[in-house]
């Protein structure tokens, strides 16, 4: 009967992974209820908020000079505490619909290394935002619930989440994290290697979004079978004029380079300080990938053949931490022992 009555007082709350690229809320009994952006475009003249999410991505490197768009979040942390604040007001509004009456309890997901006064940072954000409580739990953690690994048993599961600011490693057992990593090295640095890449190698200049596409289209962690080709259009660096090239995904995976090597020797190392027994059940049930950087091409190969061991993709990499987030709504007593 207690139990039950501690599930209907969670009904209204929320579960976010407040990421660096995106911000996914999931709401109890409804799923994914916010998919955005975690961008949030103000007017500098009046401090108003414009847009935040998905409108306000729309305005990266369009907007006039009244108005900035800014991403709050920086290698999985809080860079803007107002900001994030708003941001947080806003995804929690739009997921409770019209219950924005009720302040939900709510469990945010963290990098596996970051500091206690980038905790609270990240607390009081969202205190401030109208939560009633906030319950803090390691992104790999939440991602390993969410990709269905059996944490609870005696045995090594292993999580690599690539999101946006970190690459987040866990070795789990028992509910609990026997060992963990994070490197700030995921989708945003590939993207920033790509700008300067194409900046040397053919004087274009081009935005964070022409990034983002190109990684996705042609980005991989090791030679395709066949080569693929994309038009990439910017502001030529010597003329001053717009110019459309044709980069091949040789060229991407150039620049993704030293990206691929930080995040395969991030894996190495957490392998290397694994005690035995658990790298034994780690070499027969392999290791999973989860968040955006899991569906870069041949990522699972390339980790695959740099450690021996079998690699495999989430079922849904992208929404892995938010579903795990969302299973610890219906399990408190869960929450209560892997939350910090």
């Amino acid at each position: 009967m207690i139990f039950r009555s501690l599930l209907k007082s969670f009904s209204h709350d929320l579960a976010i992974d407040l990421g660096t690229a995106n911000t996914l809320v999931f709401a109890r009994a409804k799923g994914v209820v916010v998919d955005e952006p975690s961008i949030v475009a103000i007017n500098k003249f009046t401090n108003k908020v414009e847009a935040v999410g998905t409108d306000a991505k729309e305005m990266l490197g369009r907007t006039p000079g009244n108005i900035v768009a800014i991403k709050p979040m920086k290698d999985g942390v809080i860079a803007d505490f107002d900001v994030t604040e708003e941001m947080l007001r806003y995804f929690i509004r739009k997921a409770q619909n019209r219950s924005f009456l009720l302040n939900p309890r709510i469990i945010i997901c963290i990098p596996s290394e970051i500091t206690q006064v980038e905790k609270r940072a990240v607390r009081e954000s969202a205190l401030r935002a109208k939560a009633s409580e906030v319950y803090l739990v390691e992104e790999a953690m939440a991602a390993a619930i969410g990709a269905g690994l059996p944490i609870t048993e005696p045995n090594g599961n292993m999580i690599v989440d690539i999101g946006g600011g970190t690459t987040d490693i866990a070795v789990i057992s028992l509910a609990g994290i026997v060992h963990s990593r994070s490197v700030r090295v995921a989708g945003n640095e590939m993207d920033e290697a790509i700008i300067q890449f194409i900046k040397r190698k053919h004087n274009l200049l081009i935005g964070e979004r022409t990034a983002e596409r190109v990684k996705i289209q042609l980005g991989s962690a090791d030679e395709l079978p066949d080569q693929l080709t994309a038009e990439v259009k910017g502001r030529n660096l010597i003329e001053g004029i717009p110019k459309t090239v044709i980069v091949t995904d040789g060229e991407i995976r150039d620049a993704l380079a030293d990206s691929m090597v930080a995040i395969v020797n991030a894996v190495r190392v957490a392998l290397e300080r694994t005690p035995p027994e658990l790298s034994a059940d780690i070499s027969d049930t392999g290791i999973i990938l989860t968040g955006g950087g899991a569906l870069l091409q041949k990522m699972d190969h390339r980790i695959s053949k740099e450690t021996g061991l079998p690699v495999y993709v989430a079922e849904n990499p992208l929404s892995s931490v938010a579903i795990g987030t969302g299973k610890m709504l219906e399990d408190i007593e869960l929450l209560k022992r892997i939350s910090s």
